[in-house]
């Protein structure tokens, strides 16, 4: 059985932010200016396929606040790293990203009282 792939506007703007995040980051740290370098092309790519994956859809939260780590460990490692140093700059770069993305918060289900 294989799993749908999850294309959602939600899902959409995950990607776009990580993007950012790691272009920013690449652009920064390894001097690149049009183009990432192959590791951080390599850790989108892997980024993407992961929110395309991801088992909550488009009722996802911020990936940093959600309870399941689906990244591999090397690459939850770096994203990490990516994001400490990203989210800071993020504001200045992209202000309206970032203040959307913090808003992300975890949807919570509520209970019916019978």
């Amino acid at each position: 059985m294989t799993r749908q792939l999850n294309t959602g506007p939600n899902i959409q703007k995950e990607k776009e932010m990580v993007g950012k995040m790691i272009k920013l980051y690449c652009r920064r740290k390894h001097h690149h200016t049009d183009e990432l370098c192959k590791e951080c092309q390599n850790l989108k790519t892997y980024a993407h396929m992961r929110l395309s994956l991801c088992r909550f859809g488009e009722e996802k939260s911020a990936c940093s606040n959600c309870n399941v780590h689906c990244y591999k460990p090397k690459y939850r490692q770096k994203m990490k790293t990516i994001m400490r140093y990203s989210g800071p700059w993020m504001l200045l770069y992209h202000p309206v990203y970032s203040v959307k993305h913090l808003l992300n918060k975890p949807k919570k289900q509520i209970k019916s009282v019978e």
